[in-house]
């Protein structure tokens, strides 16, 4: 009679090996989140249809920047928030595989007579139990969870990205603004001795009053500018501080020139940036484990079986029990069979199935703007390229200008508004100049970010970038 027993049990455990089912292929979410959308061959913008290289913070060559991008990775505290969320999808992922084994429970009873407690029981028992996962509930649910935890990882490693690519902006930012600051400063000192030259002119009687008063206020107006760029640097600096997880003293040493041009930058094909940029590959699995979470609810609808056994010993002072035979064994199985629970399993189902639809709309969502900012990035990476040339022709230009103003006013052959209006225009060329030159650097971060490279000279290592591919449901 045992064997027999065995020998079912042993039939039902084989049964409960029965694979799950796989999601969607690669190729079918993106079809389904995507419909509308008609990958190129190369992105439209332009870019070098090559392999994706890693470690761009190399590439600026700028050895306190990378020092200070270590920094905030280790002390930042948004990444530390997205780290802990890791750990807590860790530990959701055990938890939802412990179901997957045995459940042991050890109950003990000391002797002795209670108050309100008349039995006087002592004993020990020894109490196991398993579901024999025969659809596959049980693995669906861990699967889906080990799918988010995926998802959670990959979510860290994109605000690792993000924070490298934050830094760098800000460092160029403040790089930018104390050039900015010193360019003002330099103007400031020439209107200050315009407005000298303008003194002199009056006293030896080829000015006047106007002049001198138009060359005064002229140099308060570039003193307010530059304490305005003061404030901006010193704004620049604190930004940099805070990201770095420092007090924002405004104390950061940043180079003094901002980095020199890398090169050109390749940039693979369009249809690698949805398996390269962790945040893509994130959505896909979030889609994966929602449709795990179709299937569990779909097996919460089917019969549960679960196997016990007990063993225990159990004696009295008080009286005889009528089983003498201790310790005793005991083997058994279970089984529990929804039959009318009002339509709540079947609305499960439905919950999860739009879930699931959701998450293959979000990922569609991701996927159309991740194609938006590599496609501007690049667009914005050639017209700052474009616009670099012609303002140095500009600032040559108006420099040259100002040089023949000064001379003029000097001789007398023109006033001291067209050198200051000069003046003026070269500033505003060499702000320009300077401003474009930092946007290119900034846009070039972000198309490394938008790509998916990492900062990394050895990138992290990310649990699986694509789903499986097999079947859809």
């Amino acid at each position: 009679m045992r064997m027999r027993h065995c020998a079912l049990l042993l039939g039902v455990a084989a049964l409960a090996g029965c694979a799950l089912k796989d999601p969607l292929r690669h190729e079918d979410t993106v079809a389904q989140a995507l419909p509308n959308v008609a990958l190129p061959a190369q992105y439209a913008a332009g870019g070098l249809a090559a392999p994706i290289s890693d470690d761009w913070l190399a590439a600026l060559r700028d050895p306190a920047l990378a020092a200070l991008v270590a920094e905030a990775i280790a002390y930042n505290p948004d990444l530390k928030v997205a780290a802990a969320r890791v750990d807590q999808a860790a530990a959701y992922l055990a938890g939802a595989k412990s179901p997957l084994w045995p459940q042991v429970s050890l109950v003990a009873r000391g002797g002795g007579k209670m108050s309100g407690d008349a039995t006087g029981l002592q004993g020990v028992g020894l109490f196991a139990s398993w579901e024999i996962d025969l659809w596959g509930r049980v693995r669906a649910t861990a699967r889906a969870t080990e799918l988010q935890y995926e998802s959670t990882q990959l979510e860290a490693e994109y605000a690792r990205q993000s924070l490298a690519a934050l830094v760098a902006k800000a460092w160029i930012t403040a790089i930018e603004a104390r050039l900015q600051m010193a360019q003002a400063a330099d103007m400031l000192r020439a209107a200050v001795q315009l407005a000298g030259l303008a003194r002199d002119r009056q006293r030896v009687g080829i000015g006047n009053e106007y002049d001198v008063a138009l060359a005064q206020a002229n140099v308060e107006t570039l003193r307010d500018s530059v304490r305005s760029l003061e404030l901006a640097y010193g704004n620049a600096l604190r930004a940099l501080e805070t990201l770095a997880g420092r007090y924002p003293a405004a104390a950061v040493e940043v180079a003094a020139a901002l980095p020199a041009w890398p090169g050109e930058l390749p940039t693979g094909v369009p249809a690698e940036l949805l398996e390269r940029r962790p945040d893509v590959v994130a959505a896909e699995r979030r889609v994966a484990a929602a449709f795990y979470r179709v299937e569990e609810a779909k097996a919460a609808r089917l019969p549960r079986i679960t196997l016990v056994a007990n063993l225990t010993s159990i004696s009295s002072e008080l009286f005889v029990l009528q089983s003498r035979n201790n310790p005793v064994v005991s083997f058994g199985a279970g089984l529990v069979q929804p039959l009318f629970l009002g339509g709540l399993l079947q609305s499960q189902v439905d919950a999860r199935t739009a879930e699931q639809q959701a998450a293959i709309a979000e990922y569609g969502k991701v996927g159309a703007r991740v194609f938006g900012e590599v496609e501007n990035a690049l667009a914005a990476t050639a017209a700052a390229a474009d616009r670099e040339t012609i303002l140095v022709r500009s600032v040559q230009e108006n420099a040259r200008a100002l040089e023949l103003a000064n001379i003029r006013y000097r001789v007398g052959s023109a006033d001291l508004r067209a050198v200051q209006q000069q003046q003026l225009d070269l500033t505003s060329a060499r702000a320009a100049l300077l401003r474009v030159r930092a946007d290119r650097l900034v846009q070039r971060v972000n198309l490394h970010l938008a790509l998916g490279g990492s900062f990394d000279a050895q990138p992290v290592a990310i649990v699986g970038r694509r789903a499986p591919a097999a079947r859809s449901p």
